[in-house]
């Protein structure tokens, strides 16, 4: 039976993405195939093999053989080829891969296809498979680039090909086989296998052999001297006449241009095969097929790897255009590509630099380099994602026509194609690359046409894009303000340039934390954007989020939720739900929906936006800025495993993606210390936010928002560990900063002083506390409504104060005024009007008001235990404080009931050694206690104390609080440092 539904399970489709037809004169190199073969089809193969050897030696057609091989031998195995001469002609591969392979999100805008191939071949369900890497010969695109992107599965094979056998082993490490050249017996029979006419080798035997030698036994050299005498019918003798005639020319024409072979000691007392047989074969093919060497010749001013047949010059005729790449075909100078969507062409790099070398010697070098580029400028296509596959294939064949010598003309060819790939780059977020490019287009456009030229205002404009898209506000700024004065004189103040231009300069103010002047541009952009432009033009949307995030910085969110909600349905209509823009205005909202304490909402749009990018795009930035707002989201939901999980992937990846340094990572080290922090893992916590603040001083200075910021996380995170007087002294420095920086009513300044006052507040320094926090209502309540957030949230932070100096009817008054006016603005289920309520209740607690603060408790309870959960670290502390106040009533066993409830879901949630479960801990032992239970009650103050030394420190309040009660209990030889 078993048998019978083995047989009937159906078979994994195989897939055959190959570009090149069979070597039908392909021989020898068993020995290397067999031991590929040996390793790589067996139990437990190695997860990468690597073949080495000199270019031409034959490593790609050993691995096209092993490929047609697997096909033969093991049918359920899909075969995958990609060259990885570049990231261009990687990314193209898989491009076709994912193509064929029907993955989905594949054909969609700003699709991460290395990811989507990646993820689809880790993947069991896509079964087995061989994937061929051929000419790995540059590291740092190996590191960079491919390493990152190999997929991963039990069921698959990797072999790679390279020149280098520094390169072999850094892949694949002793997995690693070098090919060398053939032997006499194999080469003959490679020689007699390309040759028409057998009878040569077998009238002249010894012809063959010296023939051979001349070659050194490189099969590309032997191939090609081949296809020579088989179009010309000559004689092996009359061919090594010919090698004897040219030698010295070869010799003086290549010399110089091999020695950039890495392993040069290789080549000691050898002359090169390829510099041999090329002149030959170039000399004749420029005889009788014209055509054919003025491709040669173009095509040696390209990228030599996978050159669509698109980008070549027109002939006369497509017969003769075809004619001529068979030509060359012919010859071996050049290899089809038959799987792509433009049909390519790959020139050997060997051949690629003698071409080179022999069109300098002929002083023909820049014509043809002329000729390359305008023929690039030409079919280069704009920064379009439309045109993203056709540009991606011309992107490496451009830089290397901008990279090449000197063409003599005027420079307006190359500032235009210069101009073209800048953009590509950008689109692509290359962005250190764009900026190299873009600095020499302005200046020679400046340099051309003059400061005020629309072309020189323009490359200026992106120029400022590609420093803002790096974080570099004022160089952005700087140039923007230079843009826009000369835009308005020249073009007017409602022409789309100009309002685009400010547009930048308006975010550039916002990220400055310069709101005021960010918002005033905003209006008046959004404005006249709307009337030239109209409603729903996407250059009115965009004003529109801009102005948005301006109102969102300023936490005036119902005037950013309604804009946000607005340019949502918007683009969803003309657009559609899983557009980039759409996702990025559904991220915004749920920004918008987090701030105002809707979770669920905010979570769900965080999801969808996340789970899109994720098929779409794979491992980039986007999505990596869902995956850090969906653990916002979590964080503040009290869900801290699944918040720490996506802050840990998200700072690996933008440390490997983006640097150590780059300002998102060091947001995501901010983020991951906030949970630690959360989760009571303190010195796990202050390491990073250290790490982020030295950073930040060393990147940015002492004096940036970001820094000013990273030291107020740095002082809260020690007022957690009642480090109040280190607290406090960061606590001054920013605020001192930020009243001389931003001015003293900026909100950034306000919350600093509240800051400070808390750190006054645990520090016993009621009076200090209560005149801060006085000063910034007052201010909040000239500045703001009476119901915005940040007013109401002094108010009760000011309420507590007032608890605290025992003013509990002060205290009280200003809590039922914060609890009516969020009640009626939010409901009764926001978070903030139900910590309103907690507070509340322990004024009533304190005030011996035990019934009204238990019904308040309760109402809490029930509330967070429906919108939070049951084990939310919210819902969990209102239980914990409800246990205090039936202690305080005396009823003791309802205490320890919920006490022990407590603990037990502090320890899943939150860790045994939280310092809130220690504080459980404490107070379940205060509890047992006068319950009668002695023993056990000094035990768990021990226990609770000794942990609270380990984890907060000896000299934390709550650790020296433990210590005081046990020694009121009279248990001896109990101390700070016992």
């Amino acid at each position: 039976m078993r048998r019978i539904m083995q047989s009937q399970t159906p078979v994994k489709k195989a897939y055959w993405s190959v570009p090149f037809r069979r070597n039908q004169q392909f021989v020898g190199r068993d020995h290397c195939i067999d031991r590929l073969e040996n390793a790589l089809f067996t139990e437990h193969p190695p997860p990468k093999i690597a073949i080495y050897g000199l270019g031409g030696v034959g490593k790609t057609q050993i691995a096209l053989e092993l490929a047609y091989r697997t096909k033969e031998k093991h049918q359920d195995y899909s075969v995958f080829w990609i060259p990885a001469t570049n990231a261009e002609s990687f990314q193209q591969a898989l491009t076709d891969i994912g193509q064929q392979l029907k993955l989905p999100k594949i054909e969609e805008e700003q699709a991460d296809v290395k990811k989507l191939v990646q993820r689809h071949l880790s993947q069991e369900s896509a079964g087995q498979w061989l994937l061929i890497i051929d000419n790995v010969d540059d590291i740092d695109l190996w590191n960079n680039e491919l390493k990152a992107y190999l997929p991963k599965s039990q069921q698959g094979r990797i072999v790679c090909t390279t020149r280098t056998r520094k390169i072999a082993i850094k892949i694949a490490a002793v997995n690693v086989i070098e090919v060398r050249q053939m032997d006499g017996e194999v080469a003959l029979q490679l020689l007699s296998k390309s040759l028409i006419d057998q009878e040569l080798i077998l009238s002249s035997h010894e012809d063959a052999q010296k023939l051979l030698e001349q070659l050194t036994f490189l099969p590309l050299a032997i191939v090609q001297a081949a296809a020579y005498i088989n179009k010309n019918r000559m004689a092996l003798s009359d061919y090594l006449e010919l090698l004897a005639e040219q030698e010295q020319v070869v010799v003086d024409l290549l010399s110089d241009d091999f020695e950039d072979l890495e392993d040069e000691d290789r080549y000691n007392g050898v002359k090169n095969p390829v510099a041999t047989t090329w002149l030959i074969s170039f000399e004749h093919i420029r005889k009788f097929d014209p055509l054919a060497a003025e491709y040669l010749s173009f095509m040696s001013c390209v990228d030599p790897k996978d050159i669509p047949q698109s980008l070549l010059p027109p002939g006369p005729s497509r017969k003769k255009e075809m004619d001529a790449i068979g030509t060359l075909d012919a010859y071996s100078f050049v290899s089809k590509r038959l799987v792509a969507a433009d049909k390519a062409l790959e020139v050997h790099r060997l051949v690629h630099l003698a071409m080179r070398n022999w069109l300098r010697r002929e002083e023909s070098l820049a014509q043809w380099a002329a000729k390359a580029m305008k023929r690039m400028v030409e079919v280069f296509p704009d920064s379009n994602h439309k045109n993203r596959s056709k540009w991606r294939q011309y992107l490496a064949h451009a830089r290397y026509v901008l990279g090449s010598e000197k063409t003599g003309d005027d420079g307006k060819e190359s500032v235009e194609l210069a101009w073209k790939c800048a953009l590509c780059l950008v689109s692509d977020g290359r962005y250190n690359e764009a900026e190299t490019l873009l600095l020499e287009v302005r200046e020679a456009v400046k340099r051309d046409l003059g400061e005020e030229h629309p072309n020189t205002l323009a490359s200026m404009d992106s120029l400022a894009t590609t420093y803002s898209k790096q974080n570099r506000w004022k160089e952005a700024e700087e140039l923007w303000l230079q843009v826009i004065e000369t835009a308005k004189r020249v073009l007017g103040e409602e022409h789309p340039f100009t309002l685009n231009s400010m547009r930048g300069i308006a975010s550039t103010y916002r990220h400055q934390g310069r709101w005021k002047e960010a918002e005033e541009i905003g209006v008046e952009v959004v404005k006249t954007t709307k009337k030239v432009r109209g409603e729903e033009h996407p250059e009115t949307l965009v004003s529109m989020t801009s102005l948005g995030s301006t109102y969102s910085d300023q936490d005036r969110w119902k005037e950013a939720e309604k804009l946000g909600l607005e340019v949502l349905e918007i683009k969803k209509r003309v657009l559609g739900e899983e557009h980039p823009s759409t996702l990025v205005s559904k991220s915004n909202l749920a920004f918008i929906y987090r701030n105002q304490g809707q979770w669920k909402e905010a979570e769900k749009l965080n999801i969808e936006v996340m789970k899109t990018r994720e098929c779409v795009l794979g491992e980039h930035p986007s999505t990596l800025s869902s995956m850090a707002n969906l653990a916002s989201t979590y964080r503040i939901q009290g869900r801290l495993k699944e918040a720490e999980e996506l802050d840990v992937k998200v700072m690996k990846a933008r440390m490997r993606l983006l640097g150590e340094e780059h300002s998102s990572t060091l947001t995501s080290m901010a983020n991951l210390a906030s949970t630690y922090r959360m989760q009571g893992r303190w010195k796990e916590a202050e390491e990073l936010q250290t790490k982020d603040l030295e950073i930040c001083l060393r990147m940015l200075g002492t004096e940036h928002i970001n820094t000013l910021s990273s030291m107020a996380n740095l002082a809260a995170l020690y007022r957690s560990q009642g480090r109040w007087k280190e607290a406090e002294k960061l606590n001054v420095a920013v605020m001192e900063k930020r009243k001389r920086l931003l001015g003293k009513e900026h909100s950034q300044t306000l919350a600093s002083i509240a800051n400070l006052a808390l750190t006054y507040d645990y520090q016993g320094r009621l009076k200090e506390a209560e005149e801060l926090k006085a000063q910034v209502l007052e201010i909040r309540k000239r500045q703001l409504r009476k119901d915005h957030p940040n007013t109401l949230d002094i108010k009760a932070s000011l309420a507590l104060t007032y608890n605290k100096q025992g003013r509990l009817k002060e205290a009280e008054e200003l809590e039922l005024q914060v609890m009516r006016i969020r009640k009626g603005v939010f409901g009764e289920e926001q978070p903030e009007m139900l910590s309103s309520m907690a507070n509340l209740a322990s004024t009533y607690r304190s005030q011996g008001r035990w019934k009204e603060a238990e019904e308040l408790q309760v109402q809490v309870l029930e509330i967070r235990k429906r919108v939070l959960g049951e084990e939310h670290p919210r819902t969990l502390s209102t239980v914990a404080n409800l246990a205090l106040t039936y202690r305080s009533q005396g009823r003791w066993k309802e205490a320890e009931e919920l006490q022990v409830q407590v603990l037990e879901a502090r320890k899943r949630v939150l860790g045994e050694e939280h310092p809130d479960n220690l504080q459980t801990m404490g107070d379940l032992a205060s509890t047992l206690k006068l319950l009668g239970h002695d023993q056990e009650a000094s035990l768990l103050m021990r226990t609770c104390f000794q942990a609270q030394k380990r984890v907060i420190g000896p000299h934390h309040p709550a650790t020296e609080s433990s210590l005081q009660t046990l020694n009121e209990w009279g248990i001896e030889n109990m101390e700070i440092g016992a």
